[in-house]
């Protein structure tokens, strides 16, 4: 299939008219055709205004005609076949297995948010039928429904090349609310991009609906994000990525002259707590588990395990020297792009130069360009507490291992604690009571708390919620998986007295 390096602005294939680039084939650290040209100041507004044109048909689209373009899109998308496969193969060094998983949870996610479409709950109807003899004051006629924002604009993830990108959750769930969507590719997999961006084209002429409704831009350069989020027509954001570029846009998202929110999933080390008597009992099984979750996809998951406390001691120390073994076993491997391998790198020996910080175990050396190596290091909970910095994400295969000297000391780290995606207790029913003390502080710092169990894999359904408080994203009252996700790109609105003709549908009975 013919990849031609142009952006989709509604209907029309054009090339960018700004500075030209190419993807990155990590693994054999080499150029890929065809060049692709970053979109021009013109070419945003272009896309933008299209949006705006096409939000009012678009948001009042009868909601089986929306549920049926979802499912259109993921029909479209898989009929791409392998040619969506072998290039976001290319541009990632991503497993085809990986691959072929994450096009199904693609699928997955338009198909869940079709179904949540039809079910028309979303809207969150809220009936109260007048009281004219209500005393002291007659109630009138009050009627709620949630409607959609307006043009969304959405920033492609590295690391999820189908399901977190063009048409990942936060375009899917914004296109379910009855919001256009602008989508920003990823510089890092601008083919995969364009290939699904056709496909979801497609389906928007298949289906009747205004060209607007879906634009595609390519841009390398923090400009060409920072226009996107400031123009006029936009009216949310939905981003994954680093905290250092999504604090940049949610700055500029509060300080436009009609501020908007920005959904950022930015960073997260996502704390493994060891009891005392799962890690007596399990500590060998804990410690590869732990080890293999790690490392899984070059530790290049927004849920991976960065972190583990344990209270210090004979088990722990057993656990400590499984995982070491474990981690020296394990490969290195390539990464994403370039500059997340040297990023890594960097962010490591930044962790590993703190003081009080031991390193424990490298895995095995690289053997190609742009691999990540697998490392543990090791601090006290003290030294931990008193250095904020060793709670930087390090994007990659490397985790710090916390000895607590008591449960005191354990609790007052987890208040040292940021906001997290997840944080998960080993346990077993002797550790119920210390773990029922703790869930309280849990809950004030992540989206999800899991048992037993390892973060990285985030199920897609309706009570998942895959955010969390800052800095793991910019508003801890959402969620970019799941069912829910949809909510962030509604409002309510109250219809007070209105005669029935002129009730939306959803809100006459």
């Amino acid at each position: 299939m013919m990849l031609n390096g142009e952006l989709l602005i509604g209907a029309q294939r054009q090339r960018g008219g700004a500075q030209a680039f190419q993807a990155i084939d990590p693994q054999q650290d080499r150029a890929l055709d065809p060049l692709f040209y970053e979109a021009d100041a013109s070419q945003i507004d272009a896309a933008c205004q299209l949006a705006t044109g096409a939000f009012t048909v678009y948001s009042s689209l009868d909601l089986r005609q929306r549920a049926r373009f979802l499912r259109q899109i993921g029909k479209n998308i898989l009929a791409l076949g392998d040619a969506l496969i072998e290039r976001a193969m290319q541009e990632t060094a991503l497993p085809r297995g990986r691959i072929e998983g994450e096009r199904g949870r693609t699928i997955g996610q338009l198909n869940m948010f079709a179904d949540v479409v039809e079910n028309g709950a979303f809207q969150g109807v809220i009936i109260e039928n007048a009281l004219p003899n209500r005393k002291p004051l007659p109630r009138p006629d009050l009627r709620q429904r949630q409607v959609a924002l307006g043009p969304v604009a959405v920033f492609g993830a590295s690391n999820f090349p189908l399901a977190f990108s063009v048409a990942g959750g936060d375009t899917a769930s914004a296109l379910a609310a009855g919001c256009p969507v602008v989508v920003k590719a990823h510089p890092a997999h601008p083919g995969t991009s364009e290939l699904v961006a056709g496909a979801v084209a497609e389906a928007v002429a298949q289906c009747e609906l205004p060209e607007g409704v879906f634009s595609l831009l390519h841009g390398v350069s923090a400009q060409s994000g920072s226009a996107l989020v400031k123009h006029p027509a936009i009216c949310a954001v939905g981003f994954t990525g680093s905290r250092t570029g999504g604090l940049a846009l949610l700055k500029l998202a509060q300080q436009r002259p009609v501020p908007i929110p920005l959904y950022a999933e930015m960073s997260s080390i996502n704390p493994l707590l060891l009891l005392p008597a799962a890690l007596q009992q399990r500590a060998a099984s804990l410690a590869q588990g732990f080890v293999d979750s790690l490392t899984l996809g070059c530790g290049q998951f927004c849920t991976n395990p960065g972190i583990v406390f344990a209270l210090d001691g004979a088990d722990f120390d057993r656990f400590v020297q499984h995982a070491c073994e474990a981690v020296r076993q394990k490969p290195s491997a390539t990464m994403l792009t370039p500059a997340i391998a040297q990023a890594c790198a960097q962010h490591a020996a930044a962790l590993a130069a703190l003081s009080g910080v031991q390193h424990l175990m490298y895995g095995q050396e690289k053997t190609g360009a742009n691999q990540g190596q697998p490392q543990l290091l090791s601090v006290s909970a003290h030294d931990f507490i008193n250095e904020p910095r060793m709670q930087n994400e390090v994007f990659g295969p490397v985790s710090l291992l916390v000895r607590c000297a008591s449960q005191a000391e354990l609790r007052a780290a987890l208040r040292a604690l940021q906001g997290q995606l997840t944080i998960t207790l080993h346990l077993d029913a002797q550790d119920q009571p210390l773990a029922a003390e703790l869930l309280p502080l849990l809950e004030q710092r992540a989206g999800r708390i899991l048992a037993n169990g390892f973060p990285t894999g985030v199920d897609v359904g309706y009570a998942m919620v895959h955010g969390g408080p800052f800095p793991a994203t910019s508003d801890a009252r959402t969620t970019s998986v799941g069912a829910a996700a949809i909510q962030r790109f509604l409002r309510p609105v109250c219809y007070q007295d209105l005669p029935a003709a002129l009730l939306p549908p959803s809100v006459q009975h």
